[in-house]
């Protein structure tokens, strides 16, 4: 996992105000989480608690958000001091969760697309089951393997860029450039397949894996037509994976 995020913890923050992350990926992702009313409930690689708050405010009883990023953890537990929710922040790796069983949900957006190989992916997989309770879920936004990105249209209207370094196989990087109004900033994950994925998934204990298609918002398009939004939706450069253990 490549990308550091403690220098640009706080553009990355405001990257997550771009309309297609709060009219697709957002909407779309809780629409997955559901209600987590009376829940125990990880956040993993919550970067600056975006996801943790939400689903706090939606109602779940407990919720703790972990992260590799001191910088992010940082801007969270701030948050957290500004407007206390509760919420318990820490500094952690997704491979290394301890075999706690003692969560109903556990959420990760962007987490398995920064493992480089089968075996990061296969930790990763193994750590975020050891969370969960029997019968707990899984549910994360993940860069979208059935995407083929040296082929992928422009997503430059919507605030980003995605690119291929070398060659197109298994643990190809793929850089996506975030635009913000006083710069941009690079994001690197990697491309590893829909098989892999799932062999992961079910290897580390999740009996149910089932993948999302990206769902636009009914309030996207009072801002944009669906033409605007076409390259995004049908050519999704995310996908959104449920599991159940």
């Amino acid at each position: 996992m490549t990308t550091n995020y403690d220098p640009i913890a706080e553009q990355y923050k405001r990257s997550k105000k771009q309309p297609w992350r709060t009219f697709v990926e957002c909407f779309t992702l809780m629409n997955l989480v559901g209600d987590p009313a009376e829940m125990s409930v990880l956040d993993v690689a919550c970067g600056e608690g975006f996801y943790t708050r939400l689903i706090r405010e939606q109602g779940a009883a407990h919720v703790t958000g972990i992260d590799l990023s001191q910088g992010m953890i940082d801007l969270a537990r701030s948050q957290e001091a500004k407007h206390q929710q509760g919420i318990e922040y820490v500094v952690g790796d997704a491979r290394e969760l301890l075999d706690t069983n003692q969560f109903d949900l556990t959420v990760a957006a962007w987490l398995l697309n920064y493992a480089r190989n089968r075996d990061e992916l296969q930790a990763m997989c193994d750590g975020l089951a050891r969370s969960l309770k029997p019968g707990g879920r899984f549910v994360t936004v993940n860069c979208n393997p059935a995407q083929t990105f040296p082929n992928a249209p422009s997503y430059r209207k919507y605030g980003f860029e995605t690119s291929v370094l070398g060659e197109w196989q298994e643990g190809a990087p793929i850089q996506w450039r975030f635009h913000l109004s006083d710069g941009h900033i690079d994001v690197e994950n990697y491309y590893l397949s829909i098989t892999t994925h799932e062999e992961a998934l079910r290897q580390a204990g999740f009996r149910e894996v089932v993948w999302h298609a990206p769902q636009l918002a009914p309030e996207g398009l009072q801002e944009n037509d669906k033409e605007f939004w076409s390259s995004l939706m049908e050519s999704p450069p995310m996908t959104f994976i449920e599991c159940v253990k």
